[in-house]
């Protein structure tokens, strides 16, 4: 499987090939782009996977062919999006669920293991983040996109994301520095 040398490349390809060459160019990044928005390699393969599925359904119907590794990356974006909502009514439900419901669910040992590796205190004080911050600061730090990629992948303006990298970047400082919970996060 060769590797998506140049945007004009895709505009070749059939989807199956097209697929492929994505599949090699793009499966690693987009799992760590996945896994650093909802912290589980299945669910970051599996969010990954269906995009990838997705591009090659609907192949034949992309206007830029070209522009299929952003197609890729906002549609792994809003799957995460998806887990994230649905992660959230889960904790809802269990927490009315009481004690009961909470025992149900522990960390995995990958979950544990990473807790006690590395940059911890940073790792929690982008966790806190707003959605819209975290995400930007996860592509522009991690996946080393520029503002225009960033926005295209998010669908918000250029400016929108200097906003939000600007105010992100500020919680982050006053995060690491002082830890202590936030007024959001105490009940």
């Amino acid at each position: 499987m060769a590797a998506v040398a140049k945007p004009a490349d895709l505009h070749r390809m059939g989807a199956d090939e097209a697929l492929a060459a994505l599949y090699a160019a793009q499966w690693a990044p987009m799992v760590r782009l996945a896994w650093l928005l909802v912290r589980d390699q299945g669910v970051a393969e599996d969010v990954v996977q269906d995009a990838l599925l997705g591009i090659h359904r609907r192949w034949g119907q992309l206007a830029d062919k070209g522009q299929a590794v952003g197609y890729l990356r906002r549609s792994v974006v809003n799957a995460c999006r998806s887990v994230q909502r649905h992660r959230k009514v889960e904790s809802d439900y269990l927490a009315k669920a009481g004690p009961a419901g909470r025992d149900a669910t522990t960390a995995s040992a990958e979950e544990l293991a990473l807790r006690q590796v590395g940059n911890a205190a940073m790792r929690a004080a982008v966790e806190r983040l707003p959605r819209r911050q975290r995400e930007v600061l996860i592509l522009r730090y991690y996946a080393d996109l520029s503002e225009a990629q960033i926005a295209d992948t998010l669908q918000i303006s250029p400016g929108s994301v200097k906003a939000h990298a600007h105010r992100g970047l500020l919680a982050l400082r006053d995060l690491v520095t002082d830890p202590r919970p936030s007024r959001e996060d105490t009940p």
